[in-house]
């Protein structure tokens, strides 16, 4: 059974379509203040499926995903109290409180270091409005960090092009099935601690 191969054709079909820039723009947006998705999972097909455009998908993920960073600024500032219940039972708890921690130390550079790696930018984003952290370098530190972690996915999938898109298609099988054995290996060895 070809199960990677059958996703992945159809995941390089969705990233061809039409609206795909403005759904990537949604969800790179949404990802910034409450979704768990990130938007890399359609940057990268859309820049491998048209390397000629990868840089406009990565501009159109940056400026989507600090304005939801945005959003999230203010969720902190005003209603960080009717989401703190469900926050302090969620498995994004943890990263708030050192979230918190990270402001407190390093400020603008907190906002930039998640910006820019795959910590849960979205807590950062509600962290800085609790904090009250100024709003200017908020965004000026969204903008760097984001912008370079989606020009760097945009331009890795635009240097590999059609060759890249080629090889992954080859395989992608085996792949898919190194990654989850990959995933089940680290959840026994997590639940055997």
């Amino acid at each position: 059974m070809k199960l990677f191969t059958s996703l992945y054709v159809r995941t390089m079909q969705w990233s061809r379509h039409r609206h795909a820039p403005w759904y990537l723009g949604g969800l790179s947006f949404a990802e910034s203040s409450f979704f768990p998705i990130p938007p890399d999972v359609m940057l990268a097909p859309m820049s491998l499926a048209n390397p000629a455009k990868a840089w406009w998908f990565a501009l159109i993920t940056t400026i989507a995903s600090v304005a939801g960073g945005v959003l999230g600024y203010f969720i902190g500032v005003f209603a960080f109290d009717m989401i703190e219940p469900w926050l302090s039972t969620s498995h994004y708890w943890p990263k708030y409180l050192e979230a918190q921690a990270w402001f407190e130390r390093w400020g603008f550079w907190a906002v930039f270091v998640a910006g820019f790696s795959p910590i849960p930018y979205k807590v950062f984003t509600i962290a800085a409005g609790v904090a009250a952290m100024p709003l200017a370098p908020f965004v000026a530190a969204s903008l760097v960090g984001r912008g370079a972690r989606f020009f760097l996915v945009a331009g890795l999938m635009k240097l590999g092009g059609p060759r890249m898109e080629a090889a992954l298609h080859r395989y992608v099988e085996w792949l898919g099935w190194a990654v989850v054995v990959a995933l089940v290996a680290v959840i026994l060895v997590m639940n055997g601690r």
